[in-house]
């Protein structure tokens, strides 16, 4: 995340935010790129821990949401990005403020330091709000998986998000999810 404010700075008139799909495995070279030429950029990043062969615990920090990084600026920066040699595609975002919302739940969840898990499609169920536990205030969808229930934080422009299981938090239905077109 560069600047580390970036997801609480006021909408300006010249700056807004585009959707840079990258080439295979480059999010953290464009990010590093991006942080040199100062261009405001975030890419939601967590955790993984595993094993190596030789038994030794490893951490890694991988991408989120794999090939995106969202960069925020003037056309300026758009140029900066996309002449990296790092992105594939560079995508308009039609409704700023609703990927803003949604980037900002992700990353308060991250911070709570629960383990997360990247969710490529969205599966269909109710919206809800959890009412207490560590994830109070927290809005998404719920789904059972592998006998789990886990809370789907959505970013809604890429039908991706990412979840966690849920430690018997009460939760306030919010209305039936609608289908992504």
């Amino acid at each position: 995340m560069f600047p580390e404010t970036i997801l609480e700075l006021p909408d300006e008139p010249d700056t807004q935010w585009w959707a840079m799909y990258t080439r295979s495995r480059q999010e953290k070279q464009l990010m590093r790129k991006l942080r040199e030429l100062e261009v405001g950029h975030y890419s939601p990043v967590i955790s993984r821990r595993y094993k190596s062969p030789a038994g030794r615990l490893r951490t890694t920090h991988l991408p989120l949401f794999a090939n995106y990084v969202f960069v925020r600026g003037t056309g300026e920066s758009r140029y900066q990005a996309v002449s990296t040699g790092c992105v594939s595609r560079c995508i308009d975002i039609a409704d700023p403020t609703q990927l803003v919302t949604d980037l900002q739940q992700i990353h308060a969840l991250i911070e709570t330091g629960a383990a997360l898990a990247p969710e490529e499609r969205l599966e269909p169920g109710d919206l809800v709000r959890v009412k207490s536990g560590p994830f109070d205030g927290f809005e998404g969808t719920v789904v059972q998986r592998d006998g789990q229930r886990r809370l789907i934080v959505a970013v809604r422009f890429m039908n991706q998000g990412a979840s966690a299981v849920l430690d018997d938090c009460q939760l306030e239905f919010l209305g039936k999810s609608t289908p992504a077109k």
